[in-house]
């Protein structure tokens, strides 16, 4: 265990849109890349969803990606909104305190109906 606590020293947000429906929750193939981790690894303090539009009860899920294999992270399920100018698009935010990718590694996204979605995450490099 680390005496001192490990900081980022390149601070990166990224971001990619997703629109594809991908229904499964062992082998996705309509991924959308967030974030691609650094040559000494990287890691991730928040993660937004935001829709561009109208959605209806869909999920949206986030995926560790070890370069060969899948590994479902986390689903966020999205609530039925028509945006307007009294009603905001959905949106969410996770934020994370441990979340490290190595290597190699990256965090995916995918949504299960066919609706547009910014997913965004925000950390850094070590």
């Amino acid at each position: 265990m680390a005496n001192n606590p490990s900081f980022a020293s390149t601070v990166r947000g990224t971001a990619v849109n997703i629109s594809t429906a991908d229904t499964s929750r062992t082998s996705p193939t309509s991924v959308g890349t967030v974030f691609t981790a650094g040559t000494n690894g990287s890691r991730i303090d928040e993660i937004d969803i935001i829709a561009t539009g109208t959605t209806t009860s869909n999920v949206v899920r986030l995926w560790l990606y070890s370069g060969s294999t899948y590994y479902l992270f986390q689903e966020v399920t999205v609530t039925a909104i028509t945006p307007s100018t009294s009603q905001a698009v959905f949106s969410s935010t996770l934020t994370f305190n441990n979340l490290m990718l190595p290597n190699g590694w990256s965090l995916r996204a995918t949504t299960n109906n066919a609706e547009s979605y910014n997913v965004l995450a925000f950390g850094g490099d070590f």
